[in-house]
């Protein structure tokens, strides 16, 4: 670089000395002359920029997915280094990233600390085929998801997504949700509203057997006391503080200006609010309003139609309105109640319970709107085959409308997404959790997915053969075994911790509605809430029209009477009561521990056996998943690939191979993308219930003036 610098000088002096150089060939010269000197000042940049040298070491240890690793070696340079990653959870400390998906390129910037810097892409080479096969969904995964979780309001400026930190709050060291010490507030240190520094020692706390320590602030900013001298910051004995959500808080430490949250990588924390969320919401709220809030004033109905009590004997159709019901039910509880709502009250605290509450009503009013178009626009073959869902009605629906291209589209597009999702995230997702949930307790499980997989394939395959009557049998036995079990399990443990109910609605009520004591904020919460319930319940998403297609009814709004109860079931009691379970016992605070786990710890803090009953009602809920879906995709696929047997035998088959596929492998990614695909089905099918609401609202009426008219038939 030096040698570059002083042959320039020396060609600019030639040339300015040269008495037979023009004006304009010196102009020439300065125009050269500017352009070597920038030339020169870039690379002298760049390599000062990037003159770190650094050693990788890229390491895939097993044919098992998402364990790949990077290592980094700095070789000079000045420490500290910083280590900036693409992937948000690993700290900006950190030389080494882990858990990297094989097949996906990750990026990394080191910089020491006087300002020099290494850039550079790593890829971990995937070697076996589900490595393969998840890495290269990856992608897609992620473009789905940034439809589906796309913020509208942040992209038009309605809010900043990015979440600030006002506050820092201090929880008392060595606290964890299992505790029996006492944490008592022994002396202030500080005045409450003074200035402190970071480091600073502020109050003296006794921990029982833990000991006594300094408290020393985290940050700099203004002091407030939230407990007084001489009181339990946290005592085991209080049901108010088991329950309450941050009750080990000790104090708070106001910033004096506000601080970004950020991820280990240093990337801004953001709070979304996203679209798939919304659209589901949405459609619930609009649909209740619309039909007059028929999820309230229909219930009492619902519940007679459910009972049997208007079953007509001869009305055309296959299956009862309760096996309808059992059926669509069975599809819906399931893993989501259990791990799902685990995951919603770590993410929202206590107060993601209301919401989901709050979501399950709306949600009630979708339900009624798509099996009652179900039920009207099925087709009955000569055989006797029904073959009714989104399909019939998107498409013959929106016919009627002169909306054909429209309808057929919107049909086909449901139809796809349909067999994915029954393949995916009705299937293998289901066949795959449930062996890792036994395998668990089951030592002698472990290692023998395959076989497995084989062995729930033959029970599934025993159901599914059978058909739609078959499948009704078997899940109107099942779904009330399995549901009582769990709900009687969860009453068990609430009723032994009856005295935290006061704490518990408290805790609930609070984490709604105030936003300084919610894990995200107000609309955090909220999200968190109704995203759970919108997942469960799959109200909107269309499914379940499928199952009460083929129930036996003269009217058509009946059967969607008979269907605003799965919401109920699925979010407002058995969601409700998971999450019940893991306020009345604490567990909701714990970390370090997630989904089934989370839940089946919370079982297992009061009933200690429980957590092998709990390991066979996941069993029972993912068969009976498995089983419904198998009709859904099944008349997804007749949709596109015809009706004949020869065509439901293919499905049945591909749907049995891919129960034993899904317990042998990890698939990750492929699995998120089924699972995205059952939410995706809710866009072709809410665009044409908003289509078709005026006509169920008609239907509907017309119903209610025979049933105050008494001219429905009625078993005495």
């Amino acid at each position: 670089m030096i040698s570059i610098k002083i042959a320039l000088i020396a060609q600019v002096f030639f040339a300015y000395c040269n008495p037979n150089y023009t004006y304009k060939a010196k102009f020439m010269w300065n125009f050269k002359v500017i352009l070597l000197f920038c030339g020169v000042l870039f690379l002298t940049a760049n390599t000062n920029a990037q003159d770190l040298q650094v050693e990788s070491k890229l390491i895939n240890p097993s044919d098992q997915i998402d364990d790949g690793t990077i290592q980094l070696r700095v070789l000079d340079g000045e420490e500290p280094y910083t280590f900036k990653w693409s992937k948000q959870d690993v700290s900006l400390s950190s030389s080494t990233a882990s858990n990297l998906v094989e097949g996906i390129p990750y990026s990394v910037t080191v910089t020491d600390v006087g300002g020099r810097t290494f850039s550079a892409e790593y890829t971990i080479e995937a070697e076996s085929i589900a490595e393969h096969f998840n890495g290269s969904f990856k992608p897609i995964v992620n473009s789905l998801g940034k439809v589906l979780f796309w913020d509208p309001f942040a992209a038009v400026g309605i809010y900043d997504p990015i979440v600030y930190k006002d506050v820092e709050k201090i929880f008392a060291p060595g606290w964890n949700a299992d505790t029996t010490e006492k944490f008592k507030l022994e002396k202030w240190l500080v005045e409450d509203g003074s200035k402190v520094e970071k480091g600073q020692k502020i109050a003296v706390l006794s921990r029982g057997k833990l000991g006594s320590i300094e408290v020393e602030s985290p940050v700099n900013g203004s002091l407030t006391h939230v407990d007084d001298e001489g009181e339990y910051v946290y005592n085991p004995d209080n049901p108010k503080h088991v329950i309450e959500t941050n009750a080990h808080l000790l104090a708070k430490i106001e910033y004096a200006d506000q601080v970004i949250l950020m991820h280990p990588n240093g990337d801004p924390v953001e709070s979304q609010i996203p679209f798939i969320v919304i659209w589901l919401i949405f459609g619930a709220a609009f649909f209740t309003i619309r039909l007059g809030f028929i999820n309230i004033r229909g219930f009492k109905h619902a519940l007679q139609l459910a009972s049997g009590k208007y079953d007509e004997p001869n009305a055309p159709g296959r299956i009862t309105h309760f096996q309808a019901l059992a059926t669509a039910v069975s599809a819906t509880v399931g893993l989501g109640n259990i791990a799902g709502v685990a995951v919603a009250i770590s993410l929202g605290g206590a107060g993601a319970t209301f919401w989901m509450i709050v979501a399950g009503f709306l949600g009630m009013s979708s339900k009624f709107v798509e099996c009652t178009l179900g039920v009207k626009y099925r087709f009955i073959s000569k055989e006797g085959r029904i073959f009714g869902g989104p399909m019939n009605y998107l498409r013959h629906g929106l016919e009627k409308r002169n909306l054909g291209k429209l309808g057929a589209f919107l049909a086909g597009f449901f139809a796809i997404l349909g067999i994915g999702a029954s393949f995916g995230g009705g299937n293998m997702f289901q066949s795959n959790q449930s062996f890792e949930i036994l395998s668990n307790q089951i030592p002698f499980l472990e290692g023998q997915g395959p076989w497995f997989g084989v062995f729930l394939a033959v029970l599934v395959g025993v159901v599914i053969i059978g058909g739609i009557n078959s499948i009704a049998k078997v899940t109107g036995k099942v779904v009330p075994f399995m549901a009582g079990v769990y709900v009687l399990g969860a009453l068990i443990v609430i009723g032994i911790n009856i005295e935290n109910i006061g704490p518990a609605f408290n805790a609930i009520f609070t984490g709604a509605f105030n936003p300084g004591a919610l894990k995200g904020g107000f609309i955090g919460v909220l999200v968190v809430g109704f995203q759970r319930a919108a997942f469960s319940n799959e109200a909107g998403v269309g499914s379940a029209a499928i199952a009460h297609s083929a129930a036996k009814t003269y009217h058509t709004p009946s059967e969607g009477f008979v269907a605003l109860l799965e919401p109920f079931i699925d979010t407002v009691v058995v969601c409700t009561l998971t999450a019940l379970v893991l306020i009345f016992t604490g567990k909701h605070e714990l970390t370090g521990v997630a989904g089934v786990e989370l839940t089946s710890s919370a079982f297992g803090s009061v009933i200690s056996w429980f957590p092998y009953v709990l390991s066979l009602a996941v069993f029972l809920f993912a068969f009976s998943t498995m089983i419904s879906w198998s009709y859904y995709g099944m008349r997804s696929w007749t949709y596109i690939f015809g009706k004949s047997n020869r065509s439901e035998l293919i499905y049945k088959f591909l749907f049995l191979l891919f129960v034993v596929l899904g317990a042998s492998v990890s698939l990750g990614a492929v699995l998120d993308f089924s699972d995205m695909m059952i939410l995706a089905m809710s866009f072709p099918n809410i665009i044409g219930l908003y289509i078709l609401s005026g006509e169920v609202k008609g239907d509907l009426k017309a119903y209610i003036v025979k049933l105050k008219e008494g001219s429905l038939y009625k078993k005495e």
